[in-house]
């Protein structure tokens, strides 16, 4: 990693802001986890696992694969087997779909060397998707992305043409708690960002970060980890916050928006009113533009439950009339 030297003194206004601006998008979940026995320990928590030896891990990131200017956080070879691990704070449905062609090019760079054309079955190792989401979507401890979600015409068997899934673990206050037990590194990682989510509330997110920072050191969450690396993390966790809070409100408008052209298009259809009513039109208004049920669950901030159990009632008022 090209590391820089950023300004986060604090100043007579306060902490000064580290410039934003940087080659790729870095993370301290990336930072964290780099070091391969922190890899190690969460690898063996997420699989119940107990390897004891970092040197049989091979971290294989691919340094030029970067998306909307975002390094994916970590791969890497464990028992012959492709692990892509990813941090989210933001909810996205379309992991899977990055990772077929993370996956992809990390195939085509392990079996350079093969023919493909030989007669003989190029063996690969066999992948594992995980993302660490620590968002406000409620998932349980867990749910799992599919690939077949994001098919324009769904099959009853993804698994004959194509499929890809992805477990999503939530990391936060009373989630996974064995899984966090079991790997320290991400239960204090974990406590670090909800620490400087705390303090966000209340001051500026320079000075929460700093804060967060200096009570972790303190209270020996992260402490090494943190002393060591203290002026880059304050700049990335920065840098984080603002663009966590920034797609947050991206999303809320455009959830507006699509809240108000639902409600419009409900209307000029001559749809009762009533909150009900409307969601049913929001909802057939997105399944005529051909949208999945995790794109529309997504859009109007609802679970996917809610958006199927909405959808069989409409089905059942089609058969009834």
């Amino acid at each position: 990693m090209n590391h820089r030297n950023h300004d986060t003194s604090p100043g007579h206004n306060g902490p000064a802001k580290p410039a934003a601006r940087r080659d790729y998008k870095d993370s301290v979940f990336r930072m964290l986890f780099r070091d391969r026995t922190n890899l190690l320990s969460l690898y063996n928590a997420v699989n119940q696992t107990s390897y004891t030896d970092p040197e049989e891990l091979a971290v294989i990131t691919l340094e030029n694969a970067v998306y909307m200017n975002m390094k994916n956080d970590v791969a890497f070879l464990m028992d012959f087997r492709l692990n892509l691990y990813e941090h989210q704070s933001t909810w996205n449905p379309n992991m899977p779909l990055r990772n077929l062609f993370y996956a992809a090019k990390e195939y085509q760079t392990l079996t350079r060397d093969q023919s493909l054309y030989a007669p003989q079955l190029v063996k690969i190792p066999t992948p594992n998707f995980v993302v660490f989401y620590n968002g406000d979507k409620e998932i349980g401890d867990s749910c799992v992305l599919k690939i077949s979600d994001s098919f324009e015409h769904p099959t009853e068997d993804p698994g004959l043409e194509l499929e890809l899934k992805v477990k999503v673990l939530k990391i936060a206050p009373g989630k996974n708690k064995e899984l966090m037990d079991t790997c320290q590194t991400l239960k204090e990682y974990m406590l670090f960002v909800e620490r400087v989510r705390l303090h966000a509330k209340t001051m500026a997110v320079q000075a929460a970060v700093h804060r967060a920072v200096t009570e972790c050191i303190r209270e020996g969450i992260l402490s090494d980890f943190l002393s060591k690396n203290q002026s880059e993390v304050i700049a990335v966790s920065i840098f984080e916050y603002d663009e966590e809070r920034e797609l947050a409100l991206m999303r809320k408008a455009i959830a507006s928006e699509a809240r108000k052209e639902g409600i419009a298009e409900g209307r000029n259809a001559g749809h009762k009113e009533g909150r009900e009513d409307e969601i049913k039109s929001l909802i057939r208004t997105k399944l005529q533009k051909r949208k999945s049920i995790s794109q529309i669950a997504d859009e109007l901030e609802r679970d996917e439950e809610t958006i199927k159990r909405v959808i069989r009632g409409m089905e059942c008022e089609v058969r009834q009339g």
